[in-house]
């Protein structure tokens, strides 16, 4: 029998309540494919790059862990099934071409209110270990 990356599906409602605690505890929380140290997709990477321009504190959440429970807990919060999707103090902003177009636009910054961030933050962030998910690797 082969492993399958993919068949890493969690319950739901395990899902769900990650979602609800990284929306409620993290100023900017973005839901992609892969983690901070490696984006799995362009448009998480790109999505990435456009928010650690100006919030370097980011909390970033790996949905590859069971893509299609965070598909349906992020589309019951935002209304998009798409990832990535990123977070400001609760409000769903958008995914990367959201972001591409406020940053084009010159609004990018003001949209994750930049001015808050604290220029030494460090992201405590490594790939989702505080959301007491255990890697199986």
């Amino acid at each position: 029998m082969a492993f399958d990356p993919m068949d890493s599906s969690m319950d739901q409602e395990a899902v769900d309540d990650i979602v609800e605690t990284a929306i409620e505890n993290n100023d900017v929380v973005l839901f992609m494919k892969g983690d901070r140290r490696m984006p799995q997709c362009g448009f998480s990477q790109r999505a990435l790059e456009l928010v650690a321009t100006y919030r370097p504190d980011v909390h970033t959440v790996d949905a590859l862990r069971s893509l299609e429970e965070f598909r349906v807990a992020l589309e019951d919060h935002s209304g998009w099934e798409t990832i990535p999707q990123t977070y400001v103090n609760g409000e769903f902003v958008g995914g990367s071409d959201v972001l591409a177009e406020l940053e084009e636009r010159g609004e990018l910054a003001d949209e994750l209110n930049a001015d808050d961030v604290d220029e030494d933050a460090v992201p405590d962030d490594d790939g989702g270990a505080d959301d007491q998910i255990e890697s199986p690797f």
